[in-house]
């Protein structure tokens, strides 16, 4: 029996809150076909409600601008993200879209860390990281980038003056995607900023 376009709507919606509640955050380096057909339809649906792609981002850290925070992409998160942008003008992913986003053997994270230099991300010995550590376990990211150059935060003139992104990524094979996880950013000027993330809750 033929799906009529409202029904396809409201199903899409029920993806929609599916994947930013709970099941469909999964972070799964082998998704199924079902939980694909699920995180691209909710892409579908973010975009005809006029949301914005990055709604399926998972987030970190404090909420304001001013102090550290983060975020980090799925590979399920990452599929309706680009189907939301496509979506948005019009288009639908293919077949090769979607193998590129479920080829990635890297889970992209993204930290905000602030200081009072605007080479505070960077020095002459010694370079911003980022690791993530699990029940004692430290895992190290296969690539690291940073600002080397940070923006002036909102609190511009006062402190702290200056933010910078870290952004790494981690080899799905090399870490739990089910375990309490500790998200540590280590600034070039010393210091660190870390963020409790629990993978299992993602599930």
């Amino acid at each position: 029996m033929p799906v009529s376009r409202g029904h396809w709507l409201v199903r899409c919606a029920a993806a929609a809150l599916a994947l930013n509640g709970s099941a469909a955050l999964a972070i799964e380096a082998h998704p199924s076909l079902e939980q694909i057909q699920t995180a691209l339809e909710a892409g579908k649906a973010m975009a005809q409600q006029g949301g914005p792609p990055d709604s399926f981002y998972v987030r970190f850290g404090a909420p304001d601008d001013l102090h550290p925070a983060g975020f980090l992409i799925t590979k399920l998160g990452a599929l309706s993200v680009m189907a939301t942008h496509m979506a948005l003008r019009g288009l639908h992913p293919g077949e090769a879209d979607v193998s590129q986003v479920l080829e990635t053997k890297t889970m992209l994270v993204s930290a905000v860390i602030f200081g009072n230099m605007p080479n505070f991300a960077v020095d002459s010995y010694v370079d911003s990281y980022m690791v993530l550590e699990q029940g004692g376990r430290t895992i190290k990211p296969v690539t690291v980038r940073f600002d080397g150059q940070a923006n002036r935060s909102a609190a511009w003139p006062d402190s702290p003056r200056f933010k910078a992104k870290v952004v790494a990524s981690f080899d799905y094979s090399d870490f739990d995607p089910k375990a309490a996880t500790t998200i540590t950013v280590f600034p070039a000027n010393g210091g660190e900023a870390s963020f409790q993330v629990d993978f299992s809750e993602l599930n």
